[in-house]
């Protein structure tokens, strides 16, 4: 029986972190359902309570609409807000560049159970080594890794860091069985 996976996207995911993600989940034989969203307007005035309602309520209405055979949720940046709707509902989760300075983040990552992977950069400026490490989760930190998991004015490098992020999603995604 195929596994169901939740790809939470937002406007600002790096094209090629999804779309690899979405490989190794279809390798792995799970069904992928992706979730786009539209950003409301006057999003960028919105509080940051009023952010996290906002994405929670996307994420929280695409699991319940599966009646129970969502199993991961695959998160970037700003998907990472709904890390609560996931924790809440002892769902696994893999969590690119998750927004790790926002309180919430954290919190709803500590409260996780499931397995849980987290991907980050040192210089990405919503990445707190400190918080990752403190939790129980599995965590690939790369050094000097922007926020699109690139390395400045270092290409081929850039490409050796996704190569490292596919590998993890890969055996983080094994390990989950299916």
């Amino acid at each position: 029986m195929s596994q169901l996976s939740f790809q939470v996207s937002a406007t600002r995911l790096p094209g090629r972190c999804r779309i690899f993600a979405r490989s190794v989940l279809l390798q792995r034989g799970w069904a992928v359902q992706e979730l786009w969203w539209q950003i409301p307007a006057g999003f960028a005035q919105f509080t940051v309570a009023d952010r996290i309602a906002w994405v929670e309520r996307q994420v929280t209405e695409a699991i319940e609409a599966e009646a129970g055979a969502c199993r991961l949720v695959v998160g970037k940046s700003l998907g990472s807000l709904a890390c609560g709707s996931a924790a809440d509902r002892n769902i696994s989760a893999a969590w690119l560049t998750p927004i790790l300075t926002i309180d919430h983040v954290a919190v709803a990552l500590r409260r996780a159970m499931e397995p849980t992977l987290l991907i980050g950069g040192t210089a990405d400026r919503v990445w707190d080594s400190r918080i990752a490490a403190s939790l129980r989760h599995d965590v690939l930190e790369v050094p000097s890794a922007d926020h699109g998991l690139e390395l400045a004015d270092d290409a081929a490098g850039s490409v050796e860091v996704l190569g490292q992020v596919v590998s993890r999603l890969d055996r983080f995604i094994g390990s989950l069985g299916g």
